[in-house]
């Protein structure tokens, strides 16, 4: 029991990553101060007060990532703090409302929170390969992408890439800020995140497969990272834990084309109607390859993209999503 007479805070403690950050640290014995946007959303925090450990030593607080200072309760006598909470959506009306505030100020917010304590060891920052891929460099067969790439913030507003945009932005700024502040920071940087869900709603990774399973006639000409969820969570524990983590970690099992993500799900549920053909007539976006040197490292043996996909449409079945 690693954990055992520690306190760590994660916040956005109701998210898909950050309910199994909780769940594996409760299990390591650790004391968790967990933030949600509405402590009295039984959606928000059902699953959470149901884990293993929850009874003795999850606590959980309301805080709201624009309003600075609101997290200094939370954060105070916290050894470690694991900041996961940031929107994830695709389709937005408002870019800088809905996404790039709560992932900008938000981060700020909470990094200058961890500022004021010197409880505070170390901070893990989920960020996203978002923050990493997209330079406006190829990404082909050949390509290797690590931890040296940053995006880059005028080829993502060009692009209207505003999540991609939104994550950039907010790991740039906690940088600057740790650098500012001589705060020992470290960055989680996952692709697609699949695998079995624990909270009751549906998260915008996880309906990526779902809509290839539900009956979708085409497949998008799309290619992703994809790592399992048990993973991401596992590697913030080992950033904080391990005394020689530092800077970025990119997390990606497999480089898969959604063809291939749905040719595995026939083999392993060849009853499930899945599509035949892609969304365009163009060439397949090509694969790429992500270095896993640096997570390897850290001691993250990946779980292979077969089973992550099975663990995802099971979970996804017994959730009644179907």
């Amino acid at each position: 029991m690693s954990g055992a007479g520690k306190i760590v805070c994660v916040t956005g403690a109701s998210g898909y990553i950050a309910s199994w950050l909780v769940k594996l640290l409760l299990a390591k014995g650790y004391t968790v101060k967990a933030s949600v946007r509405d402590p009295n959303d039984p959606k928000k925090i059902d699953h959470l007060l149901a884990l293993d450990g929850a009874k003795e030593r999850l606590q959980l607080f309301k805080a709201n990532l624009l309003e600075e200072g609101s997290f200094d309760s939370i954060i105070d006598g916290c050894e470690g703090v694991f900041h996961t909470a940031s929107p994830f959506y695709l389709a937005v009306n408002d870019p800088q409302a809905e996404l790039i505030d709560p992932a900008l100020k938000g981060t700020l917010n909470v990094l200058g929170s961890c500022s004021k304590f010197p409880s505070v060891k170390r901070v893990v920052v989920t960020s996203s390969i978002a923050a990493v891929a997209f330079n406006g460099k190829p990404r082909t067969p050949d390509v290797v992408v690590d931890e040296t790439w940053f995006s880059d913030p005028e080829f993502c507003k060009e692009s209207k890439l505003w999540y991609v945009l939104s994550k950039t932005l907010a790991e740039e700024a906690a940088w600057k800020f740790a650098k500012e502040k001589g705060m020992n920071i470290v960055t989680i940087n996952p692709a697609m995140v699949i695998g079995p869900l624990l909270q009751p709603t549906l998260n915008t990774s996880a309906e990526a497969i779902l809509k290839l399973v539900n009956g979708a006639e085409t497949f998008p000409n799309a290619t992703f990272g994809w790592v399992n969820v048990k993973d991401v969570a596992n590697a913030h524990i080992l950033a904080f834990e391990k005394p020689s983590a530092d800077g970025r970690y990119v997390l990606v099992g497999k480089v898969a084309h959604a063809s291939e993500v749905v040719k595995i799900l026939r083999e392993l549920f060849p009853t499930l109607h899945l599509p035949e053909k892609c969304a365009d007539d163009k060439p397949y976006m090509p694969t790429y390859q992500v270095s896993q040197e640096r997570t390897k490292g850290l001691g993250i043996n990946f779980i292979p993209l077969e089973v992550s996909l099975k663990e995802t449409v099971e979970s996804l079945k017994e959730k009644g999503f179907f």
